[in-house]
């Protein structure tokens, strides 16, 4: 999967950045290296879903893909 993100310079020093794909999805660092360490983990972050909270039959499957 490839999800472009926008990178912004913090006036207060350092990087923040969005991901306009996944709304409410934004992480920030002091140095670029951080920024994209705190991006990966912010994006595994949103497209992660708590699948105990929801209800499946035994007619239900459940997988996980890699896009």
């Amino acid at each position: 999967m490839k999800l472009k993100v926008i990178i912004h310079e913090a006036e207060e020093g350092g990087y923040w950045a969005e991901v306009p794909a996944i709304p409410g999805c934004a992480t920030q660092g002091d140095t670029f290296e951080e920024l994209l360490q705190n991006l990966y983990e912010a994006i595994e972050g949103c497209l992660s879903v708590d699948i105990e909270s929801i209800e499946t039959t035994d007619k239900d499957r459940i997988m996980e893909i890699a896009i």
